[in-house]
């Protein structure tokens, strides 16, 4: 990203004082005054949920690329660059590269001066921005994932999506969206519009009531997980079954068991936007190509530091999961790693302070060696290493602390064995925050 661009970025982040206010007012009015952008997109799959949101869309950018179709993509937040939050499908790369500097730049200038220094939060004016990127670029097919909650997110402007998906919805953003899953649910359900199809990923028995009451009120039809689709491992391969049949399928590439359920929503989109003849040989190719950073994403061992490791160097994980959902996915998946090779577990985490550490640490308790609570850099909100560990010590695990992940990853190295695993190199979970794993990968070539 060149120097203007970044400078931009941060005065648009003092446009209003406070970082989230949701709300639809002041999106409407700036993409007034650009000429109403978000009337002129392909067509729309617009993702809302907890957890899984990337995912779905990491899969489905996958499926459709494969079968021709070009697209664009927006997501949040960024890893490493802002432009990854802004992809644009082309004739010579249909699944989409990130936005171009030069492009970036114009359009946020563009942005920045229809607002006329009005009050508007970061995500609305970089969504209006994003917008406007898309409609001056052809494409087939945009996915589109909301920032925060659904009903009052600046992505919800759109009238009219080809399809509606909500991915599994959990506590999070509690100071916000409610502190009740039914609360939650409401708000993720605001995204379902008149003869918009909706598709429904797995969810609490509480959470799909209050979708499915919402959706009859709003005259909604719904494709719903265990009733209408499902998707499952058997003997090594991905099964997925509808109403029109099962699918023999490969496993998909993204780690961990609840994969298989984020395979199965985009399969289900990608049939009912693709139609009857939604191509078998795209959803393969969707399933073994999907690619999603910071998801269960294994980085290189052989790079970490410690004369312990040159010959047999460690297990690496990282994951931006944040919440107890995803703790317990997380968790699922190291359990199932060690059921198939014994090494003792490690946690490398930092979290931002309005999140419920002890229930993301509450999943590892009968997992984890012990616990290395980090900084993360650069964010003013992240969690005290030191409440990191009061959490961990609530709920049993032995912790303490590091400077920076290197750091942590050096303490690691100079543990003694487990008393309680195989005196294998460890298995090291990196987690707690995407503004972590960024800075992770960012640095990854120092590890």
């Amino acid at each position: 990203m060149t120097l203007s661009s970044s400078n931009l970025l941060d005065r648009l982040t003092r446009l209003h004082p406070k970082k989230i206010d949701l709300g639809l007012d002041r999106v409407n009015l700036l993409l007034g005054r650009l000429g109403h952008p978000e009337s002129d997109l392909p067509p729309v799959i617009h993702v809302a949920g907890t957890n899984g949101k990337g995912s779905v869309i990491a899969f489905l950018r996958a499926m459709l690329s494969a079968a021709g179709y070009r697209v664009h993509t927006y997501t949040s937040p960024h890893l490493i660059r802002f432009n990854e939050r802004i992809t644009l499908g082309s004739a010579n790369d249909l699944s989409g590269r990130p936005i171009s500097d030069s492009l970036l730049e114009q359009i946020l200038n563009d942005c920045e001066a229809a607002n006329h220094s009005d009050p508007i939060t970061f995500f609305e004016i970089t969504t209006a921005a994003a917008f406007t990127a898309f409609s001056r670029t052809p494409a087939d097919v945009l996915l589109l994932e909301v920032g925060l909650g659904g009903q009052f997110d600046a992505t919800n402007v759109i009238e009219k999506p080809a399809i509606s998906v909500i991915t599994p919805v959990s506590l999070d953003h509690q100071e916000f969206l409610g502190t009740e899953t039914r609360q939650i649910a409401r708000e993720k359900a605001g995204i379902l519009k008149l003869g918009v199809p909706g598709i429904i990923g797995p969810q609490t028995d509480d959470v799909r009531d209050e979708i499915e009451r919402y959706a009859i009120h709003s005259g909604v039809t719904l494709f719903i997980y265990g009733q209408d689709y499902r998707g499952f491992e058997e003997r090594n391969r991905f099964i997925y079954e509808d109403d029109k049949g099962l699918i023999d399928l490969p496993l998909p590439r993204l780690a961990g068991r609840h994969q298989l359920d984020n395979a199965a929503i985009a399969i289900a989109c990608f049939r009912k936007f693709h139609g009857e003849k939604a191509s078998r040989a795209a959803m393969e190719q969707g399933l073994k190509s999907a690619d999603w950073p910071a998801r269960l994403q294994r980085l290189p061992g052989e790079k970490v530091g410690g004369t312990a490791w040159q010959e047999n160097p460690p297990e690496i994980w990282l994951d931006g999961g944040h919440n107890p959902h995803a703790g317990y996915a997380l968790a699922q998946t190291m359990a199932d790693l060690e059921d198939r090779v014994r090494r003792p577990l490690y946690l490398v985490i930092g979290m931002m302070n309005n999140k419920d550490v002890e229930g993301f640490l509450s999943c590892f308790t009968t997992l984890a060696t012990k616990i290395i609570a980090v900084p993360i850099p650069e964010q003013k909100n992240a969690m005290a290493p030191d409440d990191i560990c009061a959490a961990a010590c609530n709920v049993g695990i032995n912790s303490e602390q590091a400077k920076d992940v290197s750091a942590a990853l050096k303490q690691i190295s100079l543990s003694g064995p487990s008393p309680n695993r195989h005196d294998g190199s460890p298995r090291i979970l990196i987690c707690g925050s995407l503004y972590l794993a960024g800075h992770v990968l960012e640095g990854s070539s120092e590890l």
